[in-house]
């Protein structure tokens, strides 16, 4: 009887898949540079971009905050987190305007012509827009603590906040990328952003307590994710219960990323 020799399981050789992670971080890292290097370009975008959630800043508290209650808390304490989260948010939209603004100039089809990883055009655009919302929030900070902000939850929670509002926006990011994959033009991407933003930041708790809103409003304030992440932050920047609020937050960004991530990158391949 002659035995037969099977041959060894092909194993699959770590170098590759090391390299195609090499080579898709590098190409994720390029069109980021490149994508901030473009924003230093406009010093008027990025300027006024800080300017409005300053202007928020200042119309709520010296304006709506003498008629504005808050038991337990300072108006400017209260409102401060929500601010935050309202300015990441907004400045996500960035994502679906300029990717729509590569598309309308006929770059991304430039980008595919060159021996780069796909997922980089993506990956690098929402990357750059979570370093620039990085910067708005360091702003946002300084114009807070001027202006009366006291977080009293200790410096690690403090940055254990703003870690989970970025991770937030960084998962709003990968929604508006589909908006502005879609879009004919950076103007249309930027008219079909807005509208989707507003209900979320002005029907939450960003700004007043949602006991304040109406009783057939109050079920979607409390539970959407604006809400969700604007209470977890308050707690942790000014203390109180926080598992809750946190828990659901990571799972509101984590959830989010999840669906919005793939639906990306489809539209990316079917659209370019």
């Amino acid at each position: 009887m002659t035995a037969i020799a099977t041959p060894p399981p092909r194993s699959v050789q770590p170098h590759r898949l090391l390299c195609a992670l090499r080579w898709g971080v590098s190409d994720t890292l390029t069109i980021a540079r490149r994508t901030i290097l473009s924003y230093t370009r406009i010093p008027e975008a990025l300027f006024f971009s800080t300017v409005q959630p300053i202007m928020f800043v200042l119309l709520f508290i010296y304006v709506f905050g003498g008629s504005i209650h808050i038991p337990g808390f300072s108006y400017v304490n209260y409102l401060m987190p929500g601010i935050f989260v309202q300015t990441v948010a907004f400045g996500s939209v960035n994502t679906s305007i300029g990717l729509a603004e590569d598309l309308q100039k006929g770059l991304i089809e430039r980008f595919r012509a060159l021996p780069m990883a796909r997922s980089a055009v993506l990956a690098g655009r929402t990357t750059a827009d979570l370093c620039r919302n990085v910067l708005t929030v360091i702003i946002i900070t300084a114009v807070g603590l001027i202006v009366g902000f006291r977080p009293t939850a200790g410096a690690f929670s403090y940055a254990a906040g703003i870690l989970l509002i970025l991770l937030f926006a960084y998962a709003l990011s990968w929604g508006f990328a589909v908006i502005g994959l879609s879009a004919p033009n950076s103007e249309v991407a930027q008219v079909i952003s807005f509208p989707l933003l507003f209900p979320l930041t002005f029907a939450s708790s960003a700004f007043v307590p949602v006991h304040n809103l109406p009783g057939w409003l109050q079920g979607f304030a409390t539970y959407q994710p604006v809400s969700v992440t604007v209470s977890a932050c308050r707690a942790l920047m000014l203390g109180g219960p926080t598992a809750t609020w946190v828990l659901q937050s990571l799972a509101w960004s984590v959830g989010l990323l999840a669906v919005l991530t793939p639906l990306a990158v489809h539209r990316y391949r079917t659209r370019t």
